[in-house]
């Protein structure tokens, strides 16, 4: 049973039945011991009264000795001689004990009460069974009013279940009529306490959603877009290919060509590197990895390319330098900005690569003597395919907004500053790895 409702009127129901059992047994003893109660001062007051009357006149005689009552009356003098029978019966008690008695006679039991006067005994005897049968009777009319509300209010606790749970089933109900394209927010109005927090969460999930569709469209739209230029320019080299006729026209379209598959290439790597550094991205295992480690075999695989355009590269990492996080994305993050700042470098100058490891944080510094960027355009360099108008270099626009994702994503923070070499300098602080290593 899996349903809210059926659980909730399962035991409010239950509930009701073994409520109204132990109800219905405690009133029906409780009346049986009231009449009882009741019947036994009958007794008392039938005996009470012929004593203090004196003779039973001959009407009154007639009245109490009518077949269809109950009682019987016997009257004894003091020494024990019957001198009055209301009516004759073959086992009625032969003798008197003073005050309230049971009595069996011949397999019978009689409730008797008796009292004494100077002359005479005063006996007022009736039936067990008669007072049982009469009490049974009256404690299953008390309990036949309890036995026909149980279903009334079985019926009102089913009608309190439905409307108090309306609510849930509207909520249910308005998730169940969307469509896979409707993200707006639920309409709370006026649910209750218990179902507000669902709700809340439940909009502030459907805004997160929002949120990454949106940017997901917009980074396949502006992948679109960037992927356009290569592939034009591809085309018109091809083009010219077709076209070329001397040796020279050949060799200057194939260079052409290598040049834009490498463009292309490089934009649908940092693209696909970009997607997996999202926040929205499944999470890489985290270990304990030595950050000065990944920068020295990042840095000694730039080589290359720096030392094509006649740039220098240092690294300073004197101390292994500890911080939890995936080594291919952290390896990522130190190539886009040892390769941008190798990139934005003018020929002859040197990249400086520097790990620093503390008690509580590690920094990562790059520094290069590029032409900087500009203080009011530091933030906006780390938006995709973001690209300043001035340099001669042309890029994808991808290398921070890569590294600022990856950051977030290790709870890392990146900063832009003036390079003391004039350029920009590019901080990354890490949280220290604990000393032991992560479950």
């Amino acid at each position: 049973m899996t349903s809210i409702r059926a659980r909730l009127l399962a035991s409010l129901l239950g509930l009701l039945a073994l409520a109204a059992l132990l109800m219905g047994a405690v009133t029906y003893r409780n009346v049986l011991a009231e009449t009882e109660t009741l019947f036994d001062y009958q007794l008392q007051q039938m005996a009470l009264s012929l004593r203090d009357q004196g003779e039973i006149s001959a009407a009154q005689a007639d009245s109490i000795a009518d077949a269809q009552l109950d009682f019987v009356i016997q009257i004894w003098t003091v020494d024990g001689r019957s001198i009055y029978a209301s009516r004759p019966h073959s086992s009625l008690p032969a003798r008197a004990l003073l005050g309230l008695a049971t009595l069996q006679v011949e397999g019978r039991a009689w409730r008797t009460y008796s009292v004494a006067t100077r002359e005479r005994v005063i006996q007022v005897a009736q039936p067990v069974e008669i007072r049982q049968r009469l009490a049974a009777h009256a404690a299953w009319r008390s309990v036949v009013p309890l036995v026909l509300m149980a279903p009334l209010a079985a019926l009102l606790i089913w009608w309190l279940a439905a409307t108090q749970l309306a609510p849930l089933s509207r909520l249910a109900g308005e998730l169940r009529a969307r469509d896979a394209r409707s993200l707006a927010p639920l309409v709370g109005g006026d649910l209750p306490d218990e179902l507000a927090p669902l709700a809340e969460s439940l909009n502030a999930l459907l805004e997160r959603l929002r949120q990454s569709l949106d940017a997901q469209r917009a980074f396949v739209a502006d992948a679109a877009h960037e992927l356009r230029s290569p592939l034009t320019a591809l085309k018109l080299q091809l083009e010219l290919l077709r076209r070329a006729g001397a040796e020279g026209e050949l060799e200057a379209a194939r260079i052409g060509i290598g040049e834009g598959i490498a463009r292309a290439t490089r934009l649908v790597e940092q693209l696909l590197a970009l997607a997996r550094s999202e926040p929205g991205a499944a999470p890489a295992a985290r270990e304990r990895v030595d950050l000065a480690e990944i920068a020295r075999r990042t840095a000694a695989e730039t080589v290359p390319f720096a030392a094509s355009r006649r740039i220098e590269l240092e690294l300073t990492a004197p101390a292994p330098a500890f911080v939890d996080g995936d080594p291919v994305a952290l390896a990522l993050l130190v190539r886009n900005l040892v390769d941008n700042a190798a990139r934005y470098s003018p020929p002859g100058s040197r990249v400086e690569l520097a790990v620093a490891g503390g008690a509580d944080s590690v920094t990562l510094t790059v520094d290069d003597a590029g032409p900087g960027i500009p203080e009011a355009e530091r933030q906006r360099v780390f938006d995709r395919f973001y690209r300043r108008a001035e340099g001669g270099e042309s890029g994808s626009g991808l290398g921070l907004a890569i590294v600022r994702s990856v950051a977030t994503s290790h709870g890392a923070t990146v900063a832009l500053d003036r390079s003391p070499q004039g350029g920009l300098r590019a901080v990354v602080r890490f949280a220290a790895a604990s000393s032991e290593r992560p479950s």
